[in-house]
């Protein structure tokens, strides 16, 4: 399965989050708190039953619920907004799930987790791609330090575009290919080094000019998946012409 039908694979898997009997403005305000995420927003009125309280559902599938009272609280008594440490109830079933308008910002500060649980983890294996080796030139440091790290093992990939703005990515293992999918794509996988629980990847495809489609994930099945596909398809020097000394060979 390639990069992109991946992030159509857990497109497929939209969430509802219905809330049943909301007071004014809950339902406005979880849908302001989950606008980029792949999850519809439903109230739902019942003479019977609790008020304000929200089940999270995948089809006819129940997969949490939680009071919605305890999930937000007001500023200066007016406007409700989440405090992150009262749903994880929520957050545990959304840990694999779509953001749908991230800006190159965000698609770093995202990054940026991966690469300190990478960096933390001190070894086994991180991949990244950022597109086009311009794109990456910027990240170079950052990734060399990475490879300078215990055992951790970095492979970057890139489209061979802006090659020249790339001096070296020191002991990283860079791997250019001309796939489409890694020219619009971007993503960090972490494999964890042997630890599931340390398993984490980011995967977007840019669908509009700097803005980026995709989905995080810290299900061990689903990262694997991610990686094994790299190493497949983009990882050996037949399939990527890097050359020996880290340069950009092209394909």
């Amino acid at each position: 399965m390639g990069l992109f039908e991946l992030i159509a694979a857990v497109e497929a898997e939209e969430k509802t989050l219905t809330v049943f009997n909301p007071e004014a403005g809950v339902a406005t305000a979880l849908r302001e708190h989950f606008v980029d995420r792949n999850l519809t927003i439903e109230r739902a009125e019942s003479d019977a039953g609790p008020h304000n309280y929200a089940v999270l559902s995948r089809d006819n599938d129940f997969l949490a619920a939680v009071d919605v009272g305890d999930v937000l609280e007001s500023t200066n008594g007016v406007t409700p907004e989440f405090t992150r440490e009262n749903y994880e109830t929520v957050l545990d079933e959304l840990e694999e799930t779509l953001f749908t308008s991230y800006d190159t910002e965000r698609m770093v500060a995202a990054s940026k987790e991966i690469e300190d649980r990478a960096w933390r983890g001190a070894n086994g294996e991180l991949h990244a791609g950022f597109q086009t080796c311009g794109r990456f030139a910027s990240q170079a440091d950052v990734y060399a330090h990475l490879a300078d790290r215990g055992d951790l093992a970095v492979h970057v990939y890139a489209h061979p575009e802006g090659c020249d703005e790339l001096d070296g990515v020191g002991a990283a293992n860079l791997h250019v290919s001309t796939a489409t999918e890694i020219h619009d794509s971007w993503f960090v996988a972490y494999d964890g080094g042997g630890v599931d629980a340390m398993k984490c990847a980011l995967l977007a495809e840019e669908r509009l000019p700097g803005s980026f489609y995709g989905f995080w994930t810290y299900d061990p099945e689903t990262v694997d998946e991610v990686i094994e596909h790299l190493w497949t398809t983009h990882g050996s020097p037949e399939a990527d012409g890097t050359t020996p000394d880290g340069g950009c060979g092209g394909t």
